[in-house]
Formats: C-alpha cells, structure tokens, sequence
C-alpha cells in the first residue's frame, strides 16, 4: 500500500521507526550500584566498540531494592534505578553507544516484583495497608479467601521461629505508626492502633507466619516470598509496568528487549503479543524460555528467539567425547549406589518434583487443587485424593508449561500415562481433565505450578545431585544425554538458521551453574573417563569425604576452577573461600543431606573440613599435576565452543568479563565485577600473531577475529546460510566444521574446530584433510592461507580452531 493511500483511508499521523541499528552481537553487563552503574557502561563503550560488539545487554535498570546487585527485585517498576543512575544516566549512555553505532538491549522483569522490604515497594505497602480495598490489590495475585490457611487474610511467610511473635512491636519514630519485626517494618491499617503489638498485629489484613508454615497467599517467584507475582493479563498492571519501556522506544533509546521468566505469567503468550505491538515489528524480543530435552520452540510467537540456553547444551554437547561414558556412569554407581544416568533421572525428577510440590510449593498447589474444584464444580470431592493425582500428572509433566502450540496433546499423554499406573486415580484425574478443560483459572494455575516444580527440582535439586558428569548439568542441558553427534549439531544449527536466525546464543549467563571455561575443562573428563575414575578412587582413600556423593561433586568443580599455572591452589586469592561457599551452597541445593530448610550443621562442618584437607594436602597436589596435564585439551575445548558461538546462527552474546578466561562458579560468584581496564589494555596490545599461550590472550584474540569478521560481513551470519562442512580421512571424526554465507550463495567463511583432543594427541591428524569450497582461504587467526585439499595438521599447527575467509 503506498504512503498516500494510507492517509487516505486513515488520516492520523503516524510516527515513522527510526530505521533499526541491526544487532550482530551483544556483550551482557551485570549493572550493579557499588561496581557497574551507567556511567560505569559509558566508559567501556569504546572498549566493546573495538572488541566488536554491536549491543550491550544490560541487567535490569529499574528501580530494585536497595544494594540489589543483580536487579531482578524490582520494587518499582515505573522508575529508572537511580542507585544506577537514573533516567539521565540510561539517556548518556544510550547517546554515548549511539554515536558509535552501537545500541541497548534490556532485561526486563514482568512476572514478579521485590517485597521483601515493604516500605520499598509502594504497591505492596498500600495492599498491607488497606487489604481488598487496595486500589492496587488486583495488581497481585492474592487468594483472599477464607480458606486460605490465614483466615482471609494475606499471610506473609517471615516469621523465623516460634519466638518471633514476641519480638514484634510499635515502631512511632516515623510520621506514621508501623508494626516492626527485628528490621522489618509493616504497615497499621487505618484506625487499628493503640493496643500493644500482638493485638494490633491481629487488626491487619496481613499476617505475619512462619516461613515453614507452608501457607503463603500470594503467588511468588518459585518459592521466594520476596519476589510477589503480579497479574501481567491485567491491562491496568501491563501498562502501569511497561510505561517505563514504552518511553525507552517513543525516544528511541533501545532495540530490543529480554523477558525474564515469562512462562510465570497467566497467559505469556497474550502478554508477548501485547509487548510486540509495544516494541514495533523491528525491535528484538528475547524470551528467557527453558526448553527440556527436544522440545521446540513455539513457532506462532512473536519473538527473535530465546536467551540461548538451548544453543549451550548443543555447543558443550558435541564436545562431549561418548567414550567415556562407561567409565564415568561406572564411577558415579560406585560414589553413589546410582549411575546418574537416564533411568535414575527420570526416576529422580519424579520423586524430587513430588517432594517439591508436598513441601516448598504446597501453597500454590493447594490453591490450584482449589480451582479444580471450583472449575470442576466438585466442591465435595476428597482434597487429598485430587491433590495426589494432581501432583502426581505435574511429576511426570516433561516440560515448564505444555499450552505452547507445539505441545498440544501432551497433558492428554501424560493424564493417561498416570492413569495406566494407577487406576485408582482414575476419579480424581476425571475431576482433573473436567477442569482443564473448562479453560478456567485451574487451566492457568496448572501451567504456572508446573513450571515452579520443574525449576526447583530440576535446576535447584538435581543438577547438584547427579555427578556422573556434571559439565552437563546447565539450564536448559539434561545429564541425561551424555554427548551429541556432530550431525546432531550441524541439524539443530541448521534449524536455528532458518528458523530463528536472530535467536540469542550463548555459553555463560548469571544464571549457569559454571563458568564456559570451568565447563569446557570439566567436560575433558570424558575423554579421560577411566583416568579420572582412578584418580578420584585414590583421592578418596588418601583423604575420606563425609559423603561420597557430595565428593564426586565437588572434585568435578574444583578440576574445574584449579588453577593451571602450577600454583597450589592455597596461594590463589579468595579461591578457597569461593570453594567453600560454593560447597555450602551446592550441598543446600542438593537437599540430600542437608538442606536450606533445615542444615545440618555437623555435615557441613565435615565437607568443609573436607574441603581444606583436599586444598592443603595430597589431593590438591594430585588436582594440579591432572589440571596442568590436561590444561591444552581444556583450552582447547574452550577456544572451540566460542568460536562455534561466535560465527554459528543466532546473535551470540558475550558475558561479561568471557572474552578472556574466566573461572566462575554459580551466583553470586559469577556476578564478581569485571577487570574492564586489564581487557581494554590487553587488547590494545595484542600482537600480530595470535597469543599461544593459554594464560594469555589467546581467547580475547579468537573473540575479536570472530567479531570484528562479523561486523565486516554481517550478511553472512545473522540470517546468512550455514554449511556442514566434513573431513575425509582417519581422524575426520575430531574435526567440527561448517561454512556460512550470504542467503543463496557459496560460504564465504569457514568455522573449524578440534573435538576429543586427547587421542588425537596419540594419533595426530595423520593424512585427514579438509575439501575447501573454491577460492583462496585466509585463516583470519593465523594468517596463512589455504585452497583445494588442505591437511588439518596444517591448518590447526597453530591453534585448535581455525577462521577461514574467502
């Protein structure tokens, strides 16, 4: 339709989308007020420029509790953090990024909001305040009725112990009177003060339990009573939240956005078409959405793609060498009675998610056993035998939420999976199907539980208790699948290509379990299964853990973040600290033998004992000579995965501080501040041959080549073509190769990289070559140049990974 017809059959003006500055690659900075504000971001934009980035990808900038440092507690969501630098501050740096031809990406959080501290959060003050008769009591998603486990009113699960309730009192220093609580202070209703404490308590219409209760009436993140959900399908509360992001678009401040958590919502895909017609057809829209083993992602959303953990799994995956397999399972079956493998994690997950919902998440699975009920019209019917068969079919649910497109049926599957095991729940799973299909609130209240049970059994129980191999314990990965084939990568490349050529790839966010590097090293275990099974073998009778399982574990990750120079780990600064904090929390998580619930102060006592005779003593000798002797398979695994990220389909993104070597373990240690100004120096210096040393910048080298290529020939990649490429030969199975293009057209580059590394260092490339496409090929990191038949001893004689451009 022409500019001219359109005003003829609508004469309101329209404003014309600035043309959109494409995103080719993002760096993620993790904000935070003591250490990275934007003023901070502003003054390492040239650095990011030069490294090659397109976009930076910033943590949430609204306003979040005080000293927040991950931001995703937003307790006012119509205000730019001013702890962060507020409104103006986003502004200069918006400009700042602009004038170099750069953009903004930005987090965005619609599911949940900071109530921790109640005085913060102005919403959730007025509903303490006034109850039902708040003007903002519909913005949350509160049961208020009577039966509701705190006699109607809105039960807030912060009580510590029994003695806590003495401990409340007047606190009159202020311009109004509140109820306080150790440092916490609450709200008095209108008209319901004069008496002591306890009575005035009693006149609320909150009340204050104890956090292991299991009564909390209002929907949370998970099981965090901090973090309140808020009702996203509500017009009044998406444009209330979503003024802020509508501002940043009519100033023409971002490109993109990332949504966190949406399958928390109501109804997420009714709130991703009320954000797309928000954002304009050209703006990115990420999701963060964790799809479990071979599930696909919705085609009929109007998204870019996912936040990338999907891309993970496939780019650890198929570095995963299969042969050591036996060995490991083996070694994990003898730690632990079990083998950590398929079988056990499905039967795992089933008792672990079971577990969850009869405990941490009883009060949502109460109140959604609730709706069944009241959909089904049964209000008679035995609660306890429907919320058994309920739990029950959310156990074996394979997914976070099945009302996407593609899964259709799949409730249906898993219903009479249930229903053949037990017959006995047949009458309660009819009450079950009567009301899901009603398309009611339980239909609603389903998905969001099933959801909560996945994440906190699955990323939050298991992944710390299997250890046959725990390098594929990643959000969005399954330890169940112990390696992929290289066709399989090259198909699901393949499928991202032309599927979602803009989708986010990634190897490390603020929410992996370890670090890219510490994954890459961990994950050269499996090409030395039967070695390391010795070696742990020996450690634990040199030096006896409390619990076998719990020593599988934590070996895995200190091999991960030893130190490969040669220095014991003692000397490093702040390493045994991180370890045992990552120990402390890792055995929480678990749940085995301890627990956040309920520690068991006398085992953790034991691991941390044990943890600093390893450091001190002849394991951690034992650790060094394995870290030192597999430090160049470790590298180059490490090299490999980011190179295949960094030219494979999608927009891949860098986390902050990853373009150098990097050791995190899980939050908080990977949300330490970044050394922005030794990386800015050391790529200044970089010389003109690639840096071998891997304690060096050889990382920071293969980051910007593949950057600064994608920038020069950016039609090749984010909706270019993608080639597998195939070696002949012998040792044709250690090669990882493809080519990519502009759409239609031969590759214009080639991505090679070394897999399994170990044998090949017995056997050598020996006469394995490679069939270029014609034409002379550069290698962008070495600079030598190849055409026709090449020899991979040639083209990797100088590092395992190779960038080859017509």
């Amino acid at each position: 339709m022409t500019e001219s017809a359109t005003h003829t059959t609508d004469p309101t003006p329209r404003r014309r989308e600035p043309a959109r500055r494409p995103v080719r690659s993002t760096y993620r900075l993790q904000l935070r007020p003591d250490a990275l504000t934007f003023a901070d971001a502003r003054s390492i934009a040239e650095y990011l420029q030069q490294l090659g980035i397109s976009h930076l990808y910033l943590s949430p900038i609204l306003t979040a509790v005080r000293g927040s440092t991950h931001g995703y507690d937003v307790t006012d969501p119509t205000t730019v953090s001013a702890a962060l630098g507020g409104p103006a501050g986003l502004k200069a740096l918006a400009d700042e990024v602009r004038t170099r031809g750069m953009g903004l990406i930005v987090d965005l959080v619609p599911n949940h909001v900071g109530v921790g501290d109640p005085r913060q959060n102005k919403w959730w003050w007025d509903v303490l305040r006034h109850g039902r008769e708040s003007q903002y009591a519909h913005w949350f998603d509160i049961d208020w009725s009577q039966g509701n486990g705190a006699g109607g009113r809105l039960a807030l699960p912060v009580l510590q112990g029994e003695n806590d309730p003495a401990a409340l009192g007047v606190d009159r220093s202020g311009p109004e009177p509140m109820l306080s609580l150790h440092d916490m202070r609450f709200p008095i209703a209108p008209g319901t003060d004069g008496d002591n404490a306890l009575r005035i308590h009693d006149k609320q219409h909150y009340r204050l339990v104890s956090w292991k209760s299991g009564v909390c009436t209002y929907r949370r993140f998970f099981a965090v009573s901090e973090l309140a959900a808020v009702r996203q399908e509500d017009p009044e509360v998406f444009e209330a939240t979503h003024r802020e992001l509508a501002a940043w678009c009519e100033h023409d401040l971002i490109d993109g956005v990332r949504i966190d958590h949406p399958d928390g919502l109501a109804d997420p895909i009714g709130y991703l078409h009320r954000l797309r017609k928000l954002l304009g057809p050209d703006r990115l829209l990420l999701i963060e959405k964790i799809l479990a083993n071979r599930e696909p992602l919705d085609p009929t959303l109007p998204i870019d793609g996912t936040t990338g953990y999907d891309a993970l799994a496939d780019l650890g995956g198929v570095l995963i060498d299969p042969a050591g397999e036996p060995a490991l399972t083996e070694l994990s079956r003898r730690f632990t009675g079990h083998g950590s493998d398929r079988s056990w994690i499905g039967e795992t997950e089933h008792r672990i998610k079971r577990a969850v919902a009869e405990t941490i998440l009883s009060p949502e699975v109460r109140r959604l056993v609730a709706a069944i009920k009241h959909d089904a019209d049964t209000p008679g019917f035995d609660t306890m035998a429907l919320t058994n068969a309920t739990i029950e079919v959310l156990a074996f649910m394979p997914v976070y939420r099945a009302d996407y497109s593609p899964l259709a049926g799949m409730t249906g599957a898993v219903v009479a999976e249930v229903e053949r095991r037990n017959a006995e729940l047949t009458a309660p799973l009819q009450v079950l199907v009567t009301a899901l299909a009603r398309d009611g609130e339980a239909q609603i209240r389903f998905d969001q539980v099933c959801g909560a049970m996945t994440a906190k059994a699955v990323e939050d129980a298991m992944f710390y208790r299997a250890v046959r191999l725990i390098s594929l314990q990643e959000v969005g990965g399954s330890p169940a699948r112990f390696a992929r084939s290289v066709n399989e990568f090259h198909l699901a490349n393949s499928e991202r290509a032309t599927r979602w050529p803009s989708s986010m790839t990634t190897l490390s966010t603020h929410d992996t379990k370890r670090g890219e590097d510490v994954r890459a090293r961990i994950g050269v275990l499996s090409q030395v299964g039967n070695t390391w099974a010795r070696r742990v073998r020996s450690w634990q009778e040199a030096t006896p853990s409390p619990d076998g399982a719990t020593a599988l574990f934590l070996l895995q990750n200190m091999f991960g973040v030893w130190p490969a120079d040669g220095r014991p780990a003692s000397s490093v600064p702040g390493l045994r600290e991180r370890i045992h904090q990552y120990a402390e929390k890792a055995i929480r998580e678990a749940g085995t033998r301890t627990s956040w619930e309920d520690p068991d102060t006398e085992f953790e006592t034991a691991v941390h004992r044990w943890l600093d005779a390893v450091i001190d003593g002849p394991v951690g000798s034992g650790l060094n000579d394995l870290v030192h002797e597999l430090a160049p398979h470790a590298w180059s695994d490490a090299l490999a995965q980011k190179l295949l990220q960094l030219c494979g389909p999608g927009v891949p993104d860098i986390y902050q501080g990853c373009e150098l070597w990097e050791d995190s373990l899980v939050d908080p240690d990977n949300r330490r501040p970044v050394d922005f100004m030794v990386r800015a120096g050391m790529l200044q210096m970089l010389e003109t041959t690639p840096p071998l040393d891997p304690t060096g910048a050889a990382k920071m080298w293969v980051v910007a080549y593949a950057l600064w290529l994608r920038r020069e020939r950016p039609e090749c990649f984010v909706g270019g073509s993608y080639l597998p490429m195939h070696a002949i030969g012998e040792q044709a199975g250690h090669l990882i190769c493809y080519g990519r293009g502009k759409p239609g057209r031969l590759p214009e580059v080639l991505v090679a990289a070394t897999r399994h590394s170990v044998k090949l260092q017995e056997t050598g490339w020996a006469d394995t070559v490679l069939d270029l496409p014609p034409g002379v090929w550069t290698d962008r990191l070495t600079g030598e140049t190849f055409q026709g038949r090449a020899h991979l001893e040639k083209i990797f004689d100088r590092l395992p990974v190779a960038l080859l451009v017509r």
